[in-house]
């Protein structure tokens, strides 16, 4: 399983989902342009202490990321979705896919989808954070396909 994030616009949601990706194990692809600048010290302060746990790539743009992308579904989470979470089948090797804060992802992005999922929230409630999202769908998938980590603190 693996994380993907469609032009972010938050330098913290980054962040967080490189402390996602390096505290499940699971690699994280960022597609560019993103709406801040990408420098280590931004990064580093996102991410704190968690940033070489991860395995993250960059991908130029979004086709650079579709030739690049490995074997696997692409599942996109959208307020759009068509399958709710609670009954959406994970795969191991499924590409998670999130669009952007501020737009979601464009049509050509929903288009290249093999799933839309939305997580069912309460009436009245528009969206969740994108990082609170990815962490929500991640366990999820994860819990599925048995891919959780039993912690061993001595």
């Amino acid at each position: 399983m693996r994380l993907a994030l469609f032009q972010p616009d938050i330098p913290q949601n980054v962040g967080a989902c490189i402390r996602l990706s390096a505290c499940f194990g699971v690699d994280l692809h960022v597609i560019e342009p993103t709406g801040f600048r990408f420098d280590d010290r931004a990064m580093k302060r996102a991410a704190l202490d968690y940033g070489p746990l991860s395995h993250m790539t960059r991908h130029a743009d979004w086709d650079a990321f579709q030739a690049d992308r490995p074997a696997g579904r692409l599942v996109l989470f959208t307020t759009r979705g068509a399958t709710p979470l609670t009954d959406f089948v994970f795969r191991p090797d499924d590409v998670l896919l999130f669009g952007k804060e501020s737009a979601g992802a464009p049509d050509h992005v929903h288009a290249a989808a093999d799933a839309r999922v939305v997580v069912p929230l309460r009436p009245g409630a528009r969206s969740l954070n994108l990082s609170v999202t990815a962490g929500v769908a991640l366990w999820e998938g994860l819990r599925q396909t048995g891919g959780i980590g039993v912690r061993d603190d001595g």
